[in-house]
């Protein structure tokens, strides 16, 4: 099969620090958290966690009335990111040029309209009220935001919505990466996105005891991935996208590129639903690699998992050291949802980008609050606290998921 190359010509995200991309990384670099406290009145028992919310982003402003009140909160933030990362393509939104019969979209959420669902349960169950709203199953359809993008868009080749836990844009990418190489479709918009601070949402992983406790003064610091002192992961809200291109196409229209996705690999654990096991991650480290014709050793910075959970990063780390054996202790990896938080489907896809712009800068995203490494996460050379600046040629993106689905993406800077 004759495989194209493919760009990666637009980025765009809704960023939890309130600005653009350029800024975005900017704080990441500087070990910036947008970690903040969230407080609410909700009954029967308020809320008071740790959140990273998108402060500044008005739906109606950045979509306009009419379009965001047939979305949920998941739908607006994935719509957003999407029309940011076409536009920086270079593409057009209200006229089209093309026929884009076979360009495509594929999207990833963990959870899809869970807002609009908990608000006519409330209505039925907590108001007595005897009806919902008519909109309640089109704004809470798990694909509704990749059903938006391509209305919006005048794309009409495959739309697909993967929900896979944590790893939903992950794949999401994966997938649309796959149908660029192959020559389905010359281009792919793809990304993910997830609002969980449904009430429901933020209670039931509260009672799985892995998510991370502070308050007014210490939420910032309150997801430590890898840290011997961390308490769990931070939930956050988020949308980002990344249009994929035929490398030829790409440059056809004189398209900028950012860089190149260049291999995909995925695999199930198959033995445990939130047990995560190192091997079914190190198949999927391994996939990828072998999907980019790159070796252990071609790889600079791993954009890790990280969720700060005392069960999932000692096993990602313990997969790094199994796939790079001696050259581990060399290898940079980082995990910056220390900063960005956990926006579970959507992770994937921010995650993504911020690997993308390390290849491009050549500057790595540091974990932030790692003052004292966990002895079970030694091996490997973690990027504490400060940006490393250093020429990158190509890194990996890890998404490992409940339920034991593990992706992974691999990345080379653009030629």
């Amino acid at each position: 099969m004759n495989q194209r190359r493919v760009a990666i010509t637009g980025l765009g995200l809704v960023s939890p620090y309130g600005g653009d991309l350029p800024d975005f990384f900017a704080r990441l670099l500087a070990g910036e958290s947008a970690v903040r406290f969230l407080h609410t009145d909700d009954v029967p028992r308020p809320l008071r966690i740790p959140f990273v919310s998108c402060p500044g982003f008005s739906a109606e402003t950045t979509l306009g009335r009419a379009l965001a009140g047939t979305m949920d909160r998941f739908a607006q933030l994935g719509t957003a990111a999407a029309f940011s990362a076409w536009e920086d393509a270079g593409l057009t939104r209200g006229q089209f040029p093309e026929n884009r019969d076979n360009w495509g979209v594929a999207w990833g959420t963990a959870l899809g309209g869970t807002l609009a669902y908990e608000k006519g349960y409330r209505e039925l169950w907590q108001n007595g009220r005897e009806r919902v709203s008519p909109l309640s199953v089109i704004l809470g359809m798990n694909n509704a935001a990749n059903a938006h993008i391509s209305i919006q868009l005048g794309l009409g080749g495959v739309s697909m919505s993967h929900t896979v836990a944590c790893a939903s844009s992950a794949i999401a990418i994966g997938e649309a990466f796959r149908r660029v190489r192959s020559g389905e479709a010359p281009v792919m918009l793809t990304g993910g996105s997830d609002a969980p601070q449904a009430y429901g949402v933020a209670r039931a992983w509260e009672a799985l005891r892995v998510m991370a406790s502070g308050d007014e003064q210490t939420s910032p610091q309150a997801c430590r991935p890898f840290s011997a002192d961390r308490t769990g992961l931070v939930l956050a809200e988020g949308g980002a996208a990344l249009v994929l291109e035929d490398w030829a196409h790409a440059v056809a229209r004189g398209a900028r590129i950012h860089g190149e996705l260049v291999g995909y690999g995925t695999s199930c654990d198959h033995s445990h639903l939130v047990r995560p096991e190192a091997a079914g991650q190190v198949r999927a480290l391994n996939a990828a690699l072998a999907d980019g014709g790159l070796a252990p050793a071609d790889i600079d910075y791993v954009n890790a998992h990280g969720t700060a959970t005392a069960e999932g990063d000692p096993v990602e780390v313990a997969a790094l050291r199994a796939v790079f054996g001696e050259r581990a202790s060399r290898l940079p990896i980082s995990a910056t949802k220390s900063m960005h938080g956990h926006q579970l489907g959507a992770a994937g896809a921010i995650e993504a980008i911020v690997t993308v712009l390390a290849l491009r800068d050549q500057a790595i995203p540091p974990t932030a609050h790692l003052a004292t490494l966990d002895p079970a996460c030694i091996g490997v050379d973690h990027v504490r606290s400060v940006r490393r600046d250093q020429p990158l040629r190509a890194a990996l993106s890890n998404s490992f998921a409940f339920g034991g689905s593990n992706a992974v993406l691999a990345f080379r800077a653009p030629a």
